[in-house]
């Protein structure tokens, strides 16, 4: 795992006025050193930079596979066609994809996926995108034809920023694995009506293709961009398709053990140890316990760590979303697979103080201490491992959620996950929230994610609306999560893999009809029989537990006190937007409005926690309202 950015303009002419490409004098080179340095945190172990007539590259690289020759900007040519790359992920059929090249006869000089990829790219073109089955996010510029391209991965996992320079024009692109590297550029970082709305209307989720500043883009999941003198040309290399599912019960559950078995043994692949999160949920449970059967082969143990917080043996509340603590069920799995385990805690203080970490991690207000409290046990995992196999994604595409079982929820015309505008809006000045259109933009974001649902025409109306919550859960939810994922891990430098995340195993099962995916009404059922056998019966048909929160009042009454403060400062960021009169009646008064504002656990006290967050990044990064 890496951090990539760059820049490039077919007419600009970076080594101009004399200044060759690895001139300290370089205004440009400059530019590109700034934006190398603003992403070290995803890569400590190398970086570099490669600046050309026309673009400018730069890398710094967390070092997993081919440690020595992996090293970036990579150049390569073949058949007088050269071209150069930098890339973020990983490649997890590698060994198939240098079999197909060989009839090409090309020559390798290292072990590593980043040189197949541009080897694969100069010799069979945008084709070649369509063949990776892993994580990334890359950009090849073509040395002869002055073209860049830009590539994210089918589900998103590795994200991809890009902006345009314009004092140049509208083919100056710049991009960067995250907006930091743009602002180090000279992106100005600023927030229009669509920012704010992003914010607060579905916060801690963003529109796809929103950079969540003005001016500021992502690619798309499966998109490539081609940037030429010719201008900008947005494609698309693998899309989710809906195809009629003809399996029986029986092969759909071996065929999904079977992908999910590929999928993880594939993304062991490492030349360090790797180790797992594991919560004892079925999630994690099944990628540890997989994990584990593929190392004993080779007498060899795995790594495992669960989180919680201090106190919550003594503070946890059951409820209708977390009916049991984690801790047991971790320690269970782990003594049954034999697993060397440590169970890592964070304490309140922590726990706050790392609000701001996170929005410096993600440079944008996100999950509040969902966030905050991943980034640091992600921290604490980075001190002896740098690659972590997690259990995301799995209830977004086997169906684990409330709101795929919850017809009232599932039958709401809005996002089940987030449809209380009142909870939203509690604390918010009313003239703010009413200038935002909250409702109105949040609904026309809903809608036209439904809009492109992948259909049948012969799906019955339940089915159909089935596929549609499936879908949004896919676009909107699991981004969300993925996006919380990469940059906790990666801001710590560890690079977490998400085996349910692979595009076989989505296309498989998004066409998989509800009634295998639930079978006889049992949540995640085609899951838990895929993986029989595998886990103790306890942990395999454990209800659902999202990730834990801490359930101590002292954390609440914390929060309470640095909102005040904020809001109450002089100057306070918050002015205009929290109302003074609203959070000092929400003080006095039981805190517990009812429906979480987002998901099933952020409530009450994420939502201090988030506008904690939303005024650290008006103060951080200079936006006016």
């Amino acid at each position: 795992m890496c951090g990539i950015a760059g820049f490039y303009q077919s007419d600009q002419n970076y080594l101009s006025a004399g200044y060759h490409g690895t001139s300290p004098e370089n205004p440009w080179r400059k530019r590109l050193i700034a934006m190398r340095q603003s992403l070290r945190s995803r890569g400590p172990n190398d970086e570099n930079t490669l600046l050309f007539h026309h673009a400018g590259l730069a890398h710094t690289r967390l070092a997993i596979r081919d440690i020595l020759g992996g090293k970036q900007p990579m150049s390569a040519q073949y058949r007088g066609r050269g071209a150069s790359i930098v890339y973020n992920g990983e490649i997890y059929n590698t060994c198939e994809l240098r079999e197909e090249l060989k009839p090409f006869g090309m020559s390798w000089s290292t072990t590593g996926d980043t040189e197949v990829i541009l080897n694969g790219f100069l010799a069979t073109g945008t084709s070649f995108f369509e063949k990776l089955n892993g994580i990334f996010a890359f950009a090849i510029y073509v040395h002869q034809t002055k073209e860049l391209y830009l590539v994210r991965d089918s589900l998103g996992v590795k994200p991809l920023f890009y902006s345009f320079d314009q004092n140049i024009d509208q083919t100056a692109v710049v991009f960067g694995s995250e907006p930091k590297a743009l602002f180090a550029y000279g992106i100005h970082p600023a927030a229009d009506r669509a920012c704010w709305n992003e914010i607060f209307s579905l916060g801690p989720a963003r529109t796809l293709g929103n950079g969540g500043f003005a001016g500021i883009h992502e690619l798309l999941p499966g998109e490539y961009m081609h940037i030429s003198a010719s201008g900008c040309r947005h494609h698309f290399f693998r899309k989710l398709e809906a195809v009629p599912h003809h399996d029986s019960y029986t092969d759909t559950i071996r065929h999904v053990r079977f992908l999910l078995c590929d999928s993880i043994h594939r993304q062991m692949v490492s030349d360090i140890p790797i180790c797992s999160f594991l919560s004892g949920g079925l999630d994690s449970s099944l990628v540890t316990a997989i994990c584990q059967m593929y190392l004993k082969k080779e007498d060899a143990a795995l790594d495992t760590f669960s989180f919680d917080f201090k106190g919550n043996d003594v503070n946890f509340q059951a409820n209708s979303f977390q009916s049991s603590q984690d801790r047991p069920f971790a320690e269970l799995v782990a003594k049954h697979l034999g697993t060397h385990h440590t169970l890592l805690e964070c304490d309140n203080e922590t726990q706050a103080d790392y609000l701001f970490k996170a929005v410096d991690a993600r440079d944008f207000p996100c999950m509040a201490d969902v966030e905050s409290s991943m980034l640091y046990f992600c921290e604490q995992v980075s001190r002896t491992h740098r690659v972590a196999l997690t259990g995301e994604c799995a209830d977004e595409i086997f169906g684990g959620y409330p709101w795929f079982h919850r017809e009232e929820l599932w039958q709401k015309n809005m996002f089940p996950w987030s449809y209380d505008f009142d909870a939203r809006k509690v604390l918010l000045h009313d003239d703010f929230s009413a200038s935002l259109k909250m409702e109105e933009y949040a609904k026309e974001a809903y809608e036209n994610t439904l809009a492109c649902t992948p259909r049948l025409a012969e799906d019955s109306e339940k089915e159909a609306r089935r596929r549609e919550i499936s879908w949004l859960n896919i676009r909107w939810f699991m981004m969300t999560l993925l996006n919380r994922m990469d940059r906790t891990s990666m801001y710590s430098g560890l690079e977490a893999r998400v085996p349910f995340a692979d595009h076989r195993i989505l296309q498989y099962v998004y066409n998989v009809p509800w009634d295998m995916k639930c079978h006889n009404g049992q949540t995640k059922s085609l899951l838990i029989d895929a993986g029989t056998g595998l886990l103790p019966a306890a942990v395999l048909n454990r209800k659902k537990s999202p990730y834990p929160k801490t359930y101590d009042p002292a954390y609440e009454k914390m929060l309470a006190e640095r909102l005040y403060e904020m809001v109450h400062e002089i100057n306070s960021p918050l002015t205009g937007i929290v109302d003074p009169k609203k959070l000092d009646h929400f003080l006095t008064t039981p805190s517990d409005y009812g429906k979480p504002w987002y998901g099933q656990l952020m409530a009450g006290p994420q939502m201090l926690a988030y506008l904690l967050q939303v005024g650290y990044w008006i103060q951080t990064y200079s936006i006016s309202l």
